[in-house]
């Protein structure tokens, strides 16, 4: 995904995605959720640190982020060895041209 794409599924300025990727402004957590939601990714997995509380983080791991995907598809993250992590590139390239050819039937 690119950064004009991000800041449009996040609805954010190119600008201020370019400040934080910079390091030149902080966002705030309901910016942080919009990104998070854009990415399909989980808020605290983009946290390193954080100030909020056991409860805060709970609250937000508790919270499933919208998908665009299709059903029967899910977005995750892992730990995986060189070879599952190969594995798993394929069946990601696999499953992105499938959801492609859905997309472009759906358009004609």
């Amino acid at each position: 995904m690119t950064k004009i794409e991000l800041a449009e599924k996040a609805n954010i300025s190119l600008s201020f995605l370019s400040d934080l990727t910079k390091d030149r402004a902080n966002p705030s957590l309901r910016i942080m959720e919009a990104i998070a939601n854009a990415l399909e990714t989980p808020l605290p997995i983009l946290l390193e640190q954080t100030n909020l509380s056991e409860a805060e983080m709970k609250e937000l791991m508790s919270v499933t982020p919208k998908s665009n995907l299709p059903e029967g598809l899910l977005h995750v993250c892992g730990t995986l060895t060189k070879f599952q992590a190969y594995q798993v590139r394929i069946w990601d390239t696999e499953n992105k041209k499938q959801v492609l050819t859905r997309k472009k039937r759906k358009v004609k």
